[in-house]
C-alpha cells in the first residue's frame, strides 16, 4: 500500500488560522488527524496529538477579569448611589471588594508572566512588535476612546485627561485605567534586558520595589504605584514558572480551604491594625492571594460547565478589560438618579444584586461588541495591524487523504500558547 503524504503546508496563516481549503495548523502541536475507521497500515506513522491547553490559567483569568470589572461596578457606580436603606448592605459589598484587592492584579500578572515565557526568549525585534509596541498601540487607540466617552459623562469619578497637558501626561508617566497595557510593554522590555541575570538578582529588586510602592514611600501619582507594584509578580510567574505549575498540579481541595482561611484572616487582621501600608505587606499578602487564587482556579476548572465558562472568559479579557469602563460610565449617566430616588423596596434589591447583575450586563455587551467590531473589520481595535500586505490565497488542492494510525492520548503536560494574558490569537 503507498503510504499517503502528509498534506502541505500552503494554507497556513500565523495564529492557527488555516485557509479553508486546507487544515488548519497550529503554531505549537503537530496537526491533530483524527484516526479513520479503516484498517491502519502495518508502516502508518503515529501521530502524536496537541498537547491540552493550560485550562486553569484561563480560568484563572476569567475570574481576575470578572472581579476587575465587579470592583470598578462597586467603586465607581454602586457606591455613588444615594442609598436610604435600614442596613448597611452597600458597605458589606464594599469590604468584599476591598478583601480582593490583593488578589486580582497580582494574580493576572503572575499568569501574564507564565504566558510571556516563550515570548521573552525570541529577538528583540520581534518582541519590540508583537508584545511592546503592540500593547503600548493598543493603550492609545483605547485612551482616545475613553477620553472621548469620560468628556460626555463628567460626573463619573474615574482619572481622565481634561487638558492637553493631562493628554501628555497620561499617554507618557500616569496611565489611567488603561494603566494593565502600559504595563505589560514595560514589563516586557525589563524581562528582556534582564532574561540572562540569575533569578534572585530579578526579583529581590522587584520585590523591594513593591513594598516600597505600597508603603508609600514613592511618589506613584494616578495609576504610576500600580506599575511599581506589581512588576514583581509579572517577573514571579516568568522565572519561577516550573514551581507556579507544579503547585497547580499538587493543590487540592483542602489545601484551598485552609489557604483561604489564612488569608481571610490576615486581611481581617491587617484591617484592624490598619497595617496595609506596613512596608513590605502587600506584596506578602498579594503572595498568599496568588497561591490561592491558583489553587481556586483549579478547582473551578473541574466543575465542567463553570469552568468551560470562566475559560472562555479568560480567552476574551482583552475587549472586556478595553471597553467595559466607557459602558459603565454611560449606564453611570443613566441610572445613578433612578437609582438614588428609588423606592425602600426596590433599593433593597438594588443592593443586594445590582454589582453581580451589572457585571454580567457589562461583560456580555463587551463581548458582543466585540464580536460585531471585529466582523465589521475593526480588528485594529484590538491588535497591532500588521505591515504585511495579504499573499494571494492559494490554488485550491486535491483533498489529500488523512494518515491513518492509532489514536494517541494528548500528554497530560499543559502547553502555554505565549499569548500574554490580556491578548486575543491574533487574526490576520
Amino acid at each position: 500500500m503507498t503510504r499517503p503524504e502528509r498534506p502541505a503546508a500552503d494554507g497556513w496563516l500565523p495564529g492557527g488560522l488555516g485557509s479553508s481549503a486546507g487544515p488548519a495548523w497550529d503554531d505549537d502541536a503537530t496537526q491533530v488527524i483524527t484516526a479513520v475507521k479503516e484498517k491502519p497500515a502495518p508502516d502508518a506513522p503515529t501521530v502524536p496529538a496537541a498537547k491540552p491547553r493550560a485550562g486553569w490559567a484561563d480560568v484563572a483569568k476569567g475570574v481576575c477579569i470578572l472581579l476587575v470589572v465587579m470592583w470598578h461596578v462597586i467603586m465607581k457606580h454602586y457606591l455613588q448611589i444615594d442609598w436610604h436603606l435600614p442596613a448597611p448592605i452597600p458597605g458589606v459589598w464594599g469590604t468584599f471588594g476591598d478583601q480582593l484587592l490583593p488578589l486580582r492584579m497580582p494574580v493576572f500578572f503572575t499568569i501574564s508572566g507564565l504566558f510571556a515565557a516563550a515570548a521573552v526568549q525570541r529577538s528583540w525585534a520581534v518582541t519590540a512588535r508583537s508584545r511592546i509596541a503592540k500593547f503600548y498601540y493598543l493603550y492609545v487607540i483605547w485612551f482616545i476612546v475613553h477620553t472621548t466617552v469620560l468628556a460626555m459623562v463628567p460626573s463619573f469619578e474615574t482619572l481622565a485627561a481634561h487638558s492637553a497637558l493631562d493628554v501628555l501626561e497620561q499617554v507618557t508617566i500616569t496611565p489611567t485605567n488603561l494603566w494593565y497595557l502600559v504595563a505589560l510593554a514595560v514589563y516586557f522590555v525589563v524581562a528582556k534586558l534582564t532574561r540572562d541575570l540569575p533569578v534572585a538578582a530579578v526579583l529581590v529588586p522587584a520585590l523591594l520595589l513593591s513594598a516600597t510602592a505600597s508603603a508609600g514611600l514613592l511618589a506613584a501619582p494616578g495609576n504610576r504605584g500600580q506599575l511599581y507594584q506589581n512588576l514583581f509578580f509579572f517577573l514571579a510567574g516568568l522565572r519561577l514558572k516550573p514551581w507556579v505549575e507544579r503547585w497547580a498540579r499538587t493543590a487540592n481541595l483542602r489545601m484551598l480551604l485552609v489557604g483561604g482561611a489564612g488569608y481571610l484572616v490576615v486581611m481581617l487582621a491587617l484591617r484592624q491594625l490598619g497595617a496595609k501600608q506596613w512596608f513590605g505587606v502587600w506584596p506578602v499578602v498579594s503572595a498568599m492571594a496568588v497561591v490561592v487564587g491558583i489553587a481556586a482556579a483549579v478547582q473551578l476548572e473541574r466543575l465542567t460547565r463553570v469552568g468551560d465558562l470562566l475559560a472562555h472568559l479568560g480567552r476574551n479579557t482583552l475587549p472586556i478589560y478595553v471597553m467595559h469602563m466607557p459602558l459603565l460610565a454611560l449606564m453611570h449617566a443613566a441610572l445613578l438618579r433612578p437609582f438614588s430616588s428609588a423606592g425602600t423596596p426596590i433599593q433593597i434589591l438594588l443592593a443586594l444584586f445590582l454589582p453581580l447583575a451589572l457585571t454580567a450586563l457589562l461583560t456580555g455587551v463587551c463581548l458582543t461588541l466585540n464580536g460585531w467590531i471585529r466582523s465589521a473589520g475593526g480588528t485594529w481595535l484590538f491588535d497591532l495591524p500588521s505591515r504585511k500586505r495579504a499573499s494571494a490565497p492559494a490554488k485550491p488542492t486535491a483533498p489529500v487523504a488523512p494518515v491513518a494510525g492509532p489514536a494517541v492520548e494528548p500528554s497530560p503536560e499543559p502547553v502555554w500558547d505565549e499569548q500574554p494574558t490580556m491578548v486575543l490569537p491574533q487574526v490576520r
